[in-house]
């Protein structure tokens, strides 16, 4: 039997305090990125939040598909939508939510590296002890899966789809509940499915 799932469900208010202290970091490392680049999905609001707070100009996006369900990476991350900025000279900041295997943001890296960008650093909210890729600026090290704000609705469903077991199911959920999801949103949420 595989090892159980832990979860860990941070909130708006906690990622936004994380974004700021991470602004802050980077600021105080005097990194000035020309462009950030948020990996979809995960990385478009991190990315977002940070153009914000760090005054960059140009927010651009690449999409990267590794996970096929919680926990359950595929062989290789693929790049199914490449950067359509230019960056050649470019100094840029690559933003995910969380750098797991380390892999996406290996591929990303590489592709930015190839369009000509000078400097690339890396931020994420999340690392997992096991990344192959540490970040240059990070919050926060975990090996529960985290559940962000912005998939919430697809972890549920998720759980739905997995467990034929509706105890199981529940049990999962439960978990959720317990690692930080509001009861009432979830409740909201799962009469949605």
């Amino acid at each position: 039997m595989a090892n159980p799932i832990e979860y860990e469900v941070p909130t708006w208010n906690q990622i936004y305090e994380m974004l700021l202290e991470q602004s802050e970091k980077i600021h105080k490392n005097r990194y000035q990125p020309d462009i950030i680049v948020g990996i979809a999905r995960g990385g478009i609001i991190p990315a977002s939040i940070l153009t914000d707070l760090l005054k960059t100009q140009i927010t651009t996006t690449i999409r990267i598909e590794f996970y096929l369900d919680i926990a359950q990476p595929n062989i290789q991350p693929t790049l199914k939508q490449p950067l359509t900025v230019p960056v050649n000279g470019k100094k840029i900041l690559i933003v995910d939510d969380i750098s797991d295997s380390g892999q996406s943001l290996k591929i990303a890296k590489q592709h930015l590296t190839e369009k000509g960008a000078t400097e690339i650093k890396i931020a994420t909210l999340y690392t997992k002890t096991t990344t192959q890729i540490p970040p240059d600026y990070v919050e926060k090290t975990t090996n529960n899966w985290v559940v962000f704000p912005w998939e919430i609705k697809e972890t549920l469903q998720s759980i739905l789809q997995k467990h034929n077991d509706k105890r199981a199911a529940n049990n999962e959920f439960a978990k959720l509940v317990k690692a930080g999801l509001p009861k009432q949103l979830f409740e909201q949420i799962l009469k949605t499915l």
